[in-house]
């Protein structure tokens, strides 16, 4: 994709969760890896801009979007060791809300669409909708030789 390599650049949408963004008492392993997705995406965004490479790159963080994987926090054999704190998250879901999937598909087009965008961390939430988590100034921009 890189048009230094004859690409024609082009948009990477990475999926992370608000877990990302927050601990997840419940998933620890869920939430490190959301973490992760976070800071690989940030950071070779910064790096593909360091580098003109003509690529995009973002993360979208959804909230608890209504599909089937909701239904198996009632199923012992796919929550493991976390079976117990089903009503946790039953509580947890009801505080943030529940979302339709066609919002993250909104999201993820103005991702597509916005050119502006590489690097940012869109959250979408069932209280806030779409909007874009804020970080302080990266503390540099640019190590060219």
């Amino acid at each position: 994709m890189k048009k230094g390599s004859g690409g024609d650049g082009g948009v990477i949408i990475n999926i992370s969760s608000l877990a990302g963004l927050m601990p997840a008492a419940f998933q620890p392993v869920y939430c490190a890896t959301k973490h992760g997705v976070i800071g690989f995406t940030r950071s070779i965004a910064l790096a593909a801009n360091m580098e003109n490479y003509g690529v995009r790159l973002n993360t979208i963080c959804p909230g608890f979007v209504n599909t089937p994987i909701l239904q198996s926090i009632d199923k012992e054999e796919n929550m493991g060791q976390y079976y117990s704190y089903k009503d946790e998250i039953k509580n947890m879901m009801q505080f943030y809300g529940v979302m339709d999937p066609s919002i993250i598909a909104e999201g993820l087009i103005t991702i597509i669409e916005d050119d502006t965008l590489n690097g940012e961390v869109m959250k979408i939430t069932a209280s806030q909708g779409i909007h874009f988590h804020q970080y302080g100034q990266t503390p540099f921009t640019s190590s060219k030789r």
